[in-house]
C-alpha cells in the first residue's frame, strides 16, 4: 500500500466531448501509423481513444509536468498496449521530440494558449506530417470574426480577463496561418456546446 495520492487528474469537459470527438476521428484518422496528440493535459482522452484504434499507436504529449505524471497514470490504468508514454513536447519549440506522425491531434488547446502556440502547433504539423497527413483540431472558434453563440462570447470574455493572449480563435486566421504551412482546411464538422471539429489535410509533398 502507498500514501501516495493519485496523480491523475481530470478535466470535467472530457466526459461530454470525447464519445462526438471518438465519432469525427472513426471517420478521419488513418488505417495504420502514429498519432501524436499535442497539449494532451489530464491523458483522459488519450486513454480513452487509444483502444478504440488498436491498429494505431498513440503518442500523448504535453509541457506541463504534472499533466505528464497525469498521463502516465492513467496509461498505467489501462489496458491499450498501444497507448504510448508519454512525451514533453512545447507546440513552439523549433524542434519536436516526434519526427513523423501519419495525424495530429490537439483538443481544447489553442483558445487555451497564446496565438504563438496556435503558430508553433503549425510550424511543427508542417514539419513532421507527410503527404495526405492530418491534423485535427477541437474546441471553440469564431467565423467570421463573429462568435457562433453567446456561451462562446462570454467564454471568450473570461479568457481574455485571465490571460490577455488567450481567447477564442477565428477559424480563417487558423486556417491561413495552416496553409502556410502546407495544412489545407478540409472539413469542419458542428459538435456539442457549441465547438467545431476542424479538420486539416497535408497535400503539399
Amino acid at each position: 500500500m502507498t500514501d501516495r495520492p493519485d496523480p491523475r487528474l481530470y478535466a470535467p469537459a472530457v466526459a461530454r466531448n470525447r464519445a462526438p470527438i471518438l465519432a469525427v476521428l472513426r471517420e478521419k484518422l488513418p488505417a495504420a501509423g502514429l498519432v501524436l496528440e499535442v497539449a494532451s493535459g489530464s491523458g483522459e482522452h488519450a486513454a480513452f481513444f487509444a483502444p478504440a484504434f488498436p491498429h494505431l499507436s498513440w503518442q500523448p504529449s504535453d509541457g506541463d509536468p504534472r499533466a505528464l505524471e497525469s498521463i502516465a497514470a492513467f496509461r498505467a490504468a489501462s489496458d491499450a498496449p498501444n497507448l504510448l508514454p508519454p512525451v514533453r513536447l512545447d507546440a513552439e519549440a523549433a524542434t519536436w521530440p516526434i519526427a513523423q506522425a501519419e495525424a495530429i491531434l490537439c483538443i481544447n488547446m489553442i483558445h487555451i494558449a497564446p496565438w504563438s502556440a496556435c503558430a508553433g502547433l503549425m510550424s511543427g504539423a508542417g514539419r513532421i506530417v507527410p503527404r495526405g497527413g492530418l491534423l485535427y483540431l477541437y474546441g471553440p472558434f469564431m467565423e467570421k470574426g463573429r462568435h457562433t453563440a453567446p456561451s462562446n462570447a462570454a467564454f471568450d470574455a473570461d479568457l481574455r480577463a485571465r490571460d490577455p493572449r488567450w481567447g477564442v480563435r477565428d477559424l480563417d486566421a487558423v486556417a491561413e496561418l495552416a496553409a502556410r504551412h502546407g495544412l489545407q482546411l478540409e472539413e469542419t464538422v458542428a459538435m456539442p456546446a457549441n465547438n467545431l471539429s476542424v479538420i486539416f489535410r497535408r497535400a503539399d509533398r
